[in-house]
């Protein structure tokens, strides 16, 4: 990702190609300083300043010579607008010439980093060169990168197919970014998890064993300041288990990892930000199976808080495994708590594959975040932890049970008051993200998508930098 974002210092800025950002406000007075050539051009193309309209001006040897590129009509600009922006470029350097006034340049070098994003692993790589931007002034280069880099590290997570993203990947990854920011790292697995006191992280994982046995991986990092602790689903995929899924719901299953890479991806912009604070990364990571072995709708489980869960559906395993997680972050007594995890198809149905739901009971921490999301341009909407859906949690010959067949249109709600049931004490925020762009546009391909990471460490750095 690094390679399309320069510094001053890495490129001759004079001769990188000048980009124009505008509003469609601006673009009559902007033409009225251009000579005749541009506004025939401009006219000719049906050029408005739409968001993610590009012109292209070439000069008459057939080199580009600017490029004017549109914002649309909102008074203030959004940063992340540049994420369309590498795909309508040649290859070369280009530097921001113009913008509108309170343009924020760390957030749109990020955007442009995210927006040149290409999950290619398993094509033949082009050694075509790339459009790359020089930092525009004003912009923090490394905290772009910071951000762009760990966004990187989600979708790559999450685009790569469960045969090559397993627990014993995802281990892999974990212990790669313990290594390099110092932070400490356990990892227990297969039947140790029942020694150890993860008995749904097993009960769920344990049909994939011993190929892919399940295992619970914490980081611990940081020697000052507040514990914060955040916790990432990690189903490597879910087939449904014995309540087995249609060929279309499993379809996109390798996806349902997608909470342990934001939460790693998220505890990697912490660590290299150096953040004031202690970080307890909590990632059980299995693969919803089918065996003999296999947890069947009716058994009964227990959990590491000691409350036992009627299994009413093996499909509703996330919440299983997230139980152990939150239940070993109250035993640490963190500060706050996040957890993220594509967990419901019912947040969809309610906001759709772009606005993630957020879940708390802490008035105060919302807006905070709420101001940090719109600031990111990473969009949040806060959801009812709802009482009156909580007895559907409620089992007849259990304390709990993992599905609520008389609720069930409120899917999400029902997922967050089962979660709520382990969370700690203190502030608590569950997401229950997507983690995946069902149709693209310029800048959002087809795939994997990073959310809510980017609004939580704004947020984070509020309260701890």
């Amino acid at each position: 990702m690094t390679e399309v974002l320069l510094s001053a210092a890495d490129a001759d800025t004079a001769a990188a190609i000048p980009v124009h950002l505008l509003r469609g406000a601006d673009l009559e007075r902007f033409l009225a300083r251009r000579s005749g050539a541009v506004q025939r051009l401009a006219k000719a193309q049906d050029f408005k300043a739409k968001a993610g309209q590009a012109l292209t001006v070439s000069r008459s040897d057939g080199r580009v010579e600017r490029i004017l590129f549109g914002l649309g009509d909102a008074d203030l600009v959004d940063a992340m607008a540049l994420r369309g922006l590498p795909a309508k470029l040649p290859a070369g350097d280009y530097r921001i010439a113009s913008a509108p006034p309170r343009f924020r340049a760390t957030e749109a070098a990020a955007a442009f980093a995210m927006g040149a994003y290409v999950f290619d692993r398993y094509r033949k790589s082009s050694d075509r060169p790339k459009a790359r931007l020089v930092a525009p002034t004003g912009a923090d280069l490394a905290e772009a990168r910071r951000i762009a880099h760990a966004c990187a590290l989600a979708r790559d997570m999450v685009n790569t197919p469960a045969n090559d993203m397993g627990p014993l990947q995802i281990e892999t990854i974990a212990r790669e970014i313990a290594e390099q920011y110092g932070a400490q790292m356990t990892v227990v697995g297969g039947d140790a998890l029942l020694e150890a006191g993860y008995p749904a992280v097993h009960a769920v994982g344990r049909a994939a064993a011993p190929a892919r046995a399940p295992r619970m991986i914490e980081l611990a990092w940081g020697s000052e300041g507040p514990l914060v602790a955040i916790c990432g689903k990690g189903v490597v995929f879910d087939s449904g288990g014995l309540d087995i899924k249609p060929a279309s719901g499993m379809r996109l299953m390798k996806k349902d990892m997608g909470g342990a890479a934001h939460a790693l991806a998220l505890a990697r912009m912490v660590m290299d930000a150096g953040l004031k604070l202690r970080l307890a990364v909590l990632v059980p990571v299995v693969e919803n199976a089918i065996s003999g072995d296999a947890m069947r709708p009716g058994d009964i489980i227990a959990t590491r808080k000691g409350i036992s869960v009627e299994i009413g559906n093996t499909d509703a395993e996330g919440r299983l495994i997230l139980a152990d997680a939150l239940a070993r972050a109250a035993e640490l007594e963190p500060e706050l708590t996040i957890d993220l995890a594509t967990l419901t198809g019912a947040a969809r149905v309610a906001l759709g594959p772009q606005i993630i739901p957020c879940y708390t009971d802490d008035d105060r921490a919302w807006r905070e975040l709420e101001a940090a999301s719109r600031r990111a341009s990473d969009p949040l909407w806060r959801m009812p932890l709802w009482q009156g859906y909580a007895e559907a949690t409620e089992s007849d010959i259990a304390e709990l049970r993992n599905d609520g067949d008389a609720w069930a249109q409120a899917g999400s709600i029902m997922a967050a008051l089962f979660l709520q049931r382990f969370a700690p004490a203190g502030t608590w925020l569950h997401f229950d993200i997507f983690a995946w762009n069902p149709k693209g546009r310029p800048g959002w391909p087809t795939g994997a998508e990073a959310q809510a990471i980017r609004a939580l460490y704004a947020w984070l750095k509020d309260r701890y930098a």
